[in-house]
């Protein structure tokens, strides 16, 4: 008898097989100028809200009274925004395949023993987010395709110029069901590949003896996790030297950034994604910021209401809507991530736009009655401080209660912290500095939630 993993690993080879051959597609389209791209989205766009309006209930009543042929992405401000209650709420509603619903998509997420295909090629995920509010996601077998292209061109635009002999790429991801973070990101790149995956929520010792063996010229993985691993070179417990890193799934924050590059010295690609929209933007690492992908996602920035503003006017809110799922269309969603504009074109030549780093979710503020912080406070206090290799913030009534990894002077850098919540509103702020051995990862997922709210 076929197993479940060996009947699902046959049509993920399938399906790795499509991907390559679409990347080649892909890989040029990174030359394509303004005018190939622009055309390309609009089309794209047309095609979905047009789909979406016939096969989705959901759809058809946001979308009643838009004519998805003359539609632009300007024009998609005529249309109301999707929230994420709703996608979770309306699921039966959204979904434009009759035979899957949100009760069958959790009995799949119940019984399968490892990732899976339904009958109609589709795969269901769950995930908790960045949010922490759980949510049930469906794609479908052209929606993966098209992703994992948009997850991987840039890399692999890279590796054609300059070819790696033996390449072998380590995959730092959830590991298992039910997160998408193992199919999307266990792809090669170059002829040849050799991949592993790691579980990134294992304790960082085990993490470390898997990746020696593993001897990566490639890593890819949670940006929390990979900066880890450089710290952990830098500190003489770890010898790889990978010529290619890419990030993903949590913010890339600037220590981070600063440990792989004194470590490693080597280009890195950080991702924005989502598990409902797949790829938002990609950094090339030859210029600043991350490569919005435009042919198949729309951005708008927007104030609280769902009106677009300018480039250089704040926005409360980031709404995305993802051109190549047609199985579950997200149209003008709140993808609940704080975006900025970068002007001009890149110094790697792409006519791609261009957002800034992704440094965080506003929902990662805290809010103390009239006064709000900023996670970038926390973030610039405990990021800069060379004894803490990692950090997990959890929100109290007056003040915050920090856990961190490695060997602070608790006091001075809580005295600190206070300081920094003083200047930004917080009166009296009372702060705790705890040291850990390690920080708790999400059972399924390995994520970190950094910045812990109050409930």
């Amino acid at each position: 008898m076929i197993s479940a993993r060996d009947s699902y690993e046959g049509l993920r080879a399938a399906h790795l097989d499509a991907v390559q051959g679409a990347l080649q597609d892909h890989v040029g389209r990174v030359e394509w100028s303004r005018e190939q791209i622009e055309h390309h989205q609009t089309q794209r766009l047309r095609s979905l809200l047009a789909y979406a309006k016939q096969r989705s209930p959901f759809h058809a009543r946001r979308l009643s009274g838009i004519d998805p042929s003359v539609m632009t992405a300007a024009g998609l401000a005529g249309v109301p925004m999707m929230t994420k209650a709703q996608a979770q709420d309306e699921w039966d509603d959204i979904v434009t395949v009759a035979d899957l619903t949100r009760d069958g998509a959790e009995r799949i997420l119940a019984s399968q023993l490892w990732f899976s295909y339904t009958p109609n090629d589709q795969q269901v995920f769950s995930s908790g987010g960045s949010s922490g509010v759980r949510g049930v996601y469906v794609w479908d077998w052209h929606f993966f395709v098209s992703i994992a292209c948009l997850a991987w061109r840039l890399q692999a635009r890279e590796e054609r110029t300059a070819p790696h002999a033996h390449a072998r790429l380590a995959v730092l991801a959830a590991g298992m069901p039910p997160h998408a973070s193992t199919p999307l990101f266990d792809v090669p790149t170059a002829p040849g590949m050799e991949t592993a995956v790691i579980p990134a929520g294992a304790p960082l010792a085990d993490t470390i003896a898997a990746v020696a063996a593993a001897k990566p010229t490639h890593l890819v993985g949670y940006a929390t996790v990979v900066g880890q691993l450089a710290r952990a070179c830098l500190a003489g417990q770890l010898d790889i030297r990978p010529v290619r890193v890419s990030t993903n799934s949590e913010p890339l924050l600037d220590e981070d950034r600063r440990a792989i590059r004194e470590a490693w010295d080597a280009p890195v690609h950080n991702l924005w994604g989502s598990t409902e929209i797949g790829v938002q933007a990609v950094g090339c690492a030859r210029g600043d910021g991350l490569h919005v992908c435009e042919d198949e996602v729309v951005l708008e920035r927007v104030d609280e209401n769902g009106a677009p503003v300018g480039p250089d006017e704040p926005a409360a809110r980031t709404l995305a809507t993802g051109l190549a799922n047609l199985t579950f269309p997200f149209i003008r969603y709140d993808l609940g991530d704080q975006v900025d504009w970068l002007p001009g074109r890149c110094a790697c030549g792409s006519a791609f736009a261009r957002v800034a780093d992704i440094g965080g979710r506003r929902d990662d503020d805290f809010r103390y009655g009239a006064a709000t912080i900023p996670a970038s406070v926390f973030r610039h206090v405990l990021g800069t401080d060379p004894r803490v290799s990692e950090y997990q913030v959890h929100q109290t009534l007056r003040g915050a209660d920090v856990l961190t990894v490695g060997a602070p002077d608790c006091e001075t850098l809580a005295a600190a912290l206070a300081a920094a919540l003083r200047r930004h509103g917080l009166s009296d702020p009372e702060v705790e500095i705890r040291v850990v051995e390690r920080l708790q990862r999400h059972e399924s997922t390995g994520k970190l939630k950094r910045f812990v709210p109050l409930d």
